[in-house]
């Protein structure tokens, strides 16, 4: 037992000479086992730097760099369609709302055509495997590969019909982000928000249709090696 308490003194008075008392001031640097963030090394804004041979922290853009929503000539346009440059218009395309109400179905302003929804549907399917595939699944059933690693929560989109779930909502979720699921409005542009939209409808009509109705398109995925 005598051990043990002579143990105890020696942590303890390695801990107080190592941290000192509680509000003790010291003249030197303290001792930190991990620095803080704010120590490390990086640029910081309008503040000289001897990184770089100018001694200027602030650097001008990379050759060929395009600013979001500043594109070549001030063309303003995804696909064809204008885009905002900054947030808070208002209407059905910008924020899924009709009045105080959620509106569903494809904005006018998507100008689609039996001709360009093909690529439409396409463009969703693409963008939806690089943002929505991680976490929803590939099928939208929710069992994607971060589920596998404990993440929570998770929707199965299979259960987010039009009729209960409309569009407007399903927009403004992907815009401003819900439960566990933060906002992808700085990574997805406004038409590929309804692009995804289009795609997950495109799912859940898939999934519901009868095989005979499918089968074609099976078959010729299947021969393509879309599909095992």
């Amino acid at each position: 037992m005598r051990y043990f308490f002579l143990a105890y003194a020696i942590i303890a008075l390695l801990v107080v000479g190592i941290f000192g008392f509680r509000g003790q001031k010291f003249s030197s640097p303290p001792i930190r086992i991990f620095p803080d963030m704010k120590e490390q090394d990086k640029l910081r804004p309008q503040k000289p730097d001897a990184f770089f041979a100018d001694g200027q922290g602030a650097r001008k853009p990379v050759s060929g760099t395009q600013p979001r929503g500043f594109n070549e000539d001030g063309v303003k346009e995804i696909g064809g369609i204008a885009e905002p440059e900054f947030g808070g218009q208002t209407g059905y395309y910008y924020t899924g709302h009709v009045g105080d109400f959620y509106g569903t179905g494809m904005p006018e302003e998507l100008t689609l055509t039996e001709t360009n929804a093909a690529a439409f549907l396409r463009r969703g399917e693409e963008r939806f495997q690089i943002y929505c595939m991680p976490c929803h699944g590939k099928s939208g059933d929710g069992q994607g590969i971060t589920g596998q690693y404990g993440v929570p929560g998770i929707a199965n989109l299979h259960m987010l019909k039009a009729a209960t779930y409309p569009d407007g909502q399903m927009f403004e979720v992907i815009s401003k982000g819900k439960g566990n699921m933060g906002s992808y409005a700085a990574n997805v542009p406004i038409r590929d928000r309804w692009a995804i939209i289009a795609y997950v409808r495109a799912l859940q009509t898939a999934k519901e249709a009868p095989y005979e109705a499918v089968k074609p398109a099976f078959d010729a995925a299947k021969a393509a090696g879309q599909v095992k």
